[in-house]
């Protein structure tokens, strides 16, 4: 069967009443958690885990649900950068610069709805995407074997430094607790203990839900009991509430333009939204040049940014799918959820499980399509949830969050355990430190152990396996340049000092 053919499958999955009120849902709750300041799309995923876990959702409708809680959650974040530039989370930063100018022009209907249809057409074009080059990729990765994977891994893990802006040595730190963490519990190849400290309840290792509850949930309750009120009043969405047809087509180049780029950075493992709307916003104020407003209100500023997000969404879940490595943050949760099915994300769910692969994909198009009927006309009902006190949501999260670690094995060690991980996770958020390295880390950690013994398995302990093949030589060459390019951003940035003081 040829794609299409598979896609046509997809759709009568993804368009099952079941799976369609599913979808719905995912897109609601996606909204509100993403407009919420400071939860984002990896709370949002990894809260809702263990509760399809619980209600016995089949895979393929729990990654509906998920996939569709992710891209609500983009859609959401732009709301509170609009109206009370706060960003919802870290990728919307871009979205503030222009985003909140215009609202408080009396033009924030026009701004939401405009970046509604931005987010739109990026994660349409990006689903486009996914549908011509995922079964391309996978094809070509089933040539993939265990040092083939070791190695992409090791890239992985590097590109999270080469991607981490002004912090590469924090997220490489990140990363390596990670690694650490995904260490601990029993050696299935030698029966080892390791660093359990005797507790019976980490035989099995650290348990990915209490993980990324504890990390992220957790810790963002500790940061939210810190502060009593949201910080200033929204901007009130008043006026005309949509954008025309002549402010659309002055940004429909800058969508494609971004759509495009936003998903190709969204494909790389650990770029993420928050690259990808940054790349996107500073090309474009180049390219306006002296004719640009940009910072002070300008369409363009607000349509690129968005346009990214939508398609980095969709591009992070190229890699996912097809390689088994997480693309984001989120998709790294994901992973863990579908590792909850007992199904493992790679080249051969294409052949072995396609209805999961082409459903999910067929359902970023309905929930594309929800998102945007919903956020528009919707606009002034979500705008009221940024009147929630602090005080009112702490106790719902803290909720939520013990009952779905209660939910999947019915341990209090795995709730004391969470809690200790929060309180770590909110000191390291304190020092700065990035958790989406963390959590990659994690979820990679095993995986690098597996493959690595495999390959030293087949090459009985000959290290040339790891880079004798073309594929593998050509990884360690990307991830090089990669390591190369954070110490390069650290050198230039130093002779921009000395050359600063001598010209004092």
């Amino acid at each position: 069967m040829d794609t299409f053919g598979y896609l046509g499958q997809g759709f009568g999955i993804a368009l099952s009443p079941y799976n369609l009120v599913t979808a719905l849902c995912g897109t609601l709750i996606g909204t509100v958690v993403g407009l919420l300041p400071g939860l984002g799309p990896i709370n949002g995923v990894a809260l809702l885990i263990p509760i399809a876990f619980a209600l016995g959702l089949p895979p393929e409708s729990a990654l509906i649900l998920l996939a569709a809680v992710y891209l609500g959650c983009e859609y959401g974040g732009r709301i509170s950068s609009i109206l009370l530039n706060i960003p919802g989370e870290a990728s919307t930063v871009m979205t503030t610069l222009d985003g909140y100018p215009m609202a408080r022009k009396g033009l924030a209907g026009v701004a939401l709805s405009l970046s509604a249809w931005s987010s739109f057409i990026g994660a349409f074009i990006a689903t486009c995407g996914m549908v011509l080059f995922a079964p391309l990729l996978a094809k070509w990765a089933i040539a993939f074997g265990p040092a083939e994977y070791f190695v992409l891994m090791v890239f992985a893990i590097v590109c999270l430094g080469g991607m981490a802006g002004d912090k590469p040595l924090k997220t490489f730190v990140a990363a390596l607790i990670g690694l650490f963490l995904s260490a601990v519990g029993i050696d299935a190849n030698s029966g080892v203990y390791r660093f359990t400290g005797d507790n019976i309840h980490l035989t099995d290792g650290i348990q990915f839900v209490v993980l990324v509850l504890g990390l992220f949930s957790i810790s963002e309750i500790l940061l939210l009991l810190e502060k009593t009120h949201r910080g200033q009043e929204a901007v009130k969405a008043t006026g005309r509430m949509m954008f025309n047809v002549k402010e659309a087509l002055s940004v429909l180049t800058v969508n494609i333009r971004c759509g495009v780029s936003g998903f190709i950075i969204g494909v790389l493992p650990g770029a993420g939204a928050t690259m990808a709307s940054a790349v996107a916003y500073m090309t474009e104020k180049r390219i306006a040049g002296a004719s640009g407003k940009f910072g002070q209100g300008d369409m363009r500023g607000l349509a690129a940014p968005e346009t990214a997000i939508g398609a980095s969404v969709c591009g992070a879940m190229v890699p996912m799918l097809t390689l088994g490595v997480p693309g984001s943050g989120t998709t790294a949760v994901m992973i863990g959820a579908l590792s909850l099915y007992n199904i493992t994300p790679g080249p051969l769910l294409f052949q072995q499980q396609p209805d999961i692969v082409w459903g999910l994909i067929a359902s970023l198009f309905i929930a594309n399509i929800m998102l945007v009927i919903l956020n528009i006309p919707m606009i002034r009902i979500f705008t009221r949830i940024l009147a929630v006190p602090n005080w009112a949501l702490v106790p719902v999260i803290a909720i939520i969050t013990a009952i779905g670690v209660y939910a999947v094995h019915a341990t209090t060690f795995d709730l004391f355990l969470m809690i200790a991980i929060g309180i770590f996770g909110y000191i390291l958020r304190k020092l700065d430190f990035p958790l989406s390295p963390l959590l990659l880390g994690f979820i990679l950690g095993g995986l690098m152990e597996q493959n690595l013994r495999r390959a030293l398995s087949i090459s009985n302990g000959a290290l040339e396996i790891l880079w004798s093949s073309p594929i593998t030589f050509g990884v360690w060459v990307l991830t090089a340049i990669m390591l190369f390019v954070p110490l390069l951003r650290i050198w230039r940035k130093r002779v921009q000092q000395r050359r600063a003081l001598a010209d004092v």
